[in-house]
């Protein structure tokens, strides 16, 4: 679940099951490699103080701890300025010091605990840290256990914060790089006024209306590699391979990196392509809040396609049996995709028959909600 902590939004990343083995083994490889030494475990407050707590009800032998204070984060930015502001009050001469820290990223913290200990004396300074950004270290000190590498993004969370809130999580979240999207895929049969809502929509919710028909003709038309490959496979008679299509929604969402969310209409049409979007979401740092399809009664998509078929010049609006025949097909595909996104608490139909205007409040009450 994404949580939100001031004006930012975090992403699951490593649950408690997790850090609890990694805690265990780095107290298993620090009890091995220190043997019948009483050592100072020595914490850096305030994010450590989880992994301190569970670090020592797990270490196996006598040990004592303590805590030193430094200041080197404004909100979400590492800075140059370490301060100390609580210091050791034990003498440290001839002891093994053990730092536990909760992270070290650009290595600054660890400079200054460095320096801090130049001139106690120890037997040995050794450094673990629960988790280590390899990408961000620029520093040489050597680090002594490292419990987890993990990229260079940040997180909050067992003990870790973002301006003072996420401490209390006992599992650890990313900071989404793609912040809070309203993610819809719209659906609607044949004469349910799909096209018509979804400019609503869009215009409403500063949304990007993606159509899986304008796209492909686009690329076709622009003769793009995507166009071209799909183009080779349409041409032979055969069905577009999925991943050409993600990849094609893929270029779009691309293209539109600040959008406030999508709407996807046209795909996804089975489970695996709707499994695709998930996944294409998630690297975004997003996903699809809700599948929203237009409901409207047989009798009065026939009539209202029959009439469109006067002034639209499409055959297939003019034959009464290929409308029936396009309505059973949508329904046969739709079926199963309302039963994947009704697992997952995402799929909200919605009465389609009324006036455009009503239509729209009743789609808009939905996504006020998402």
């Amino acid at each position: 679940m994404v949580v939100k902590l001031h004006d930012l939004y975090f992403k699951p990343f490593i649950n408690a099951d997790e850090i609890d083995v990694v805690v265990q083994r780095m107290v298993n490889d620090i009890a091995a490699d220190i043997k019948d030494e009483i050592p100072v475990f020595v914490g850096i407050m305030n994010g450590s103080f989880m992994f301190v707590s569970d670090f020592v009800k797990k270490y196996p032998k006598p040990c004592e701890v303590t805590f030193i204070k430094l200041a080197s984060y404004e909100g979400v930015k590492s800075t140059e300025d370490i301060q100390r502001l609580i210091g050791l009050t034990q003498d440290l001469t001839a002891r093994t010091v053990v730092i536990l820290e909760d992270i070290i990223d650009s290595g600054n913290t660890l400079e200054e605990v460095h320096r801090i200990f130049k001139n106690e004396n120890v037997k040995q300074l050794l450094i673990a840290t629960l988790f280590h950004k390899p990408e961000a270290y620029d520093k040489d000190f050597k680090l002594h256990y490292v419990g987890k590498e993990i990229p260079n993004k940040f997180i909050v969370g067992y003990g870790l914060d973002y301006d003072g809130l996420g401490r209390d999580l006992p599992d650890v979240y990313q900071l989404k790089t793609t912040q809070h999207m309203t993610n819809i895929v719209l659906f609607g049969p044949p004469g349910a006024g799909k096209g018509t809502q979804a400019n609503f929509l869009k215009e409403k919710y500063d949304l990007v209306h993606i159509s899986t028909g304008d796209v492909f003709r686009y690329n076709i038309k622009n003769e793009t590699a995507l166009g071209m490959l799909a183009k080779s496979y349409m041409d032979k008679g055969e069905l577009v391979p999925d991943q050409v299509t993600i990849d094609m929604l893929n270029k779009e969402v691309e293209k539109n990196t600040d959008a406030k969310g999508f709407i996807f209409d046209g795909f996804p049409r089975t489970n695996a392509q709707a499994k695709a979007l998930d996944e294409l979401m998630d690297s975004k740092d997003s996903q699809i809040n809700a599948m929203v399809a237009l409901e409207v009664d047989d009798e009065i998509l026939v009539e209202r396609l029959l009439k469109r078929g006067e002034t639209s010049g499409r055959a297939d609006d003019a034959d009464e049996n290929i409308i029936r025949n396009r309505i059973k097909e949508y329904y046969s595909k739709t079926a199963i995709l309302k039963d994947y996104y009704s697992d997952q608490n995402k799929y909200f139909g919605v009465d389609g028959v009324g006036s455009i205007e009503e239509i729209t409040e009743r789609l808009s009450a939905v996504i006020d909600k998402l």
